[in-house]
């Protein structure tokens, strides 16, 4: 019976410290075992997000679609077209180009530009990969949100900069929210829809 016991103990301690699975289960009438609560860190967007195409329908170059989240707040100012909700956001713009963009050119033009925009910018990181789209140039980087107008809260954000080129002309689409939110299956959903129409 002992043994039995000692075995039991020694099972439901495992993964834990002490022995507080078992004074909380004598003191919580057996309800230790409960699941616990879920709490997704800030800025994660859910699994169950839904995601609808947006079709610009002015700029330089309108061939082309992106899908992003249902129900964002969008905001459209000259060429640029921003999706937000609550810590994270969608950049889209495009431009003429006579040359698709490469490692070498974003970490020479880019990458300078994108420093002087961004504060306490770091960490960047070029390289080539690949999307329903085709080939794409993806530029990542850290640095600091906008200070929040009602709590003054300052968010450190991971930036992906995706820049596809097409017929004469460049999109750049730019994904960022907290650094230690979740979002690698969203962006890669957004990422990867971009089609030529």
């Amino acid at each position: 019976m002992a043994i039995a016991v000692t075995a039991i103990a020694g099972c439901s301690g495992s993964g834990a410290q002490g022995s507080a699975p078992t004074t909380s289960t004598a003191n919580s009438g057996g309800q230790a075992h409960a699941a616990p609560t879920e709490s997704n860190p800030p800025g994660d967007i859910p699994d169950n997000q839904v995601y609808v195409a947006y079709r610009p329908a002015g700029g330089s170059f309108t061939g082309f679609t992106v899908k992003v989240p249902e129900g964002w707040s969008r905001t459209v100012r000259g060429g640029t077209t921003t999706f937000t909700d609550k810590l994270n956001t969608i950049t889209i713009t495009s431009a003429p180009a006579t040359t698709a963009p490469t490692t070498a050119s974003v970490a020479a033009d880019v990458v300078p530009k994108v420093r002087t925009q961004t504060p306490k910018f770091a960490a960047p990181k070029v390289s080539e990969v690949t999307r329903h789209a085709g080939r794409a140039i993806l530029l990542t980087y850290q640095g600091d949100s906008a200070k929040d107008p009602v709590t003054g809260k300052v968010v450190r954000d991971a930036f992906e900069r995706y820049a596809y080129f097409r017929s004469g002309h460049e999109v750049n689409l730019t994904l960022s929210g907290p650094v230690n939110a979740d979002n690698v299956d969203p962006w890669r959903i957004v990422s990867d829809s971009v089609t030529w129409r």
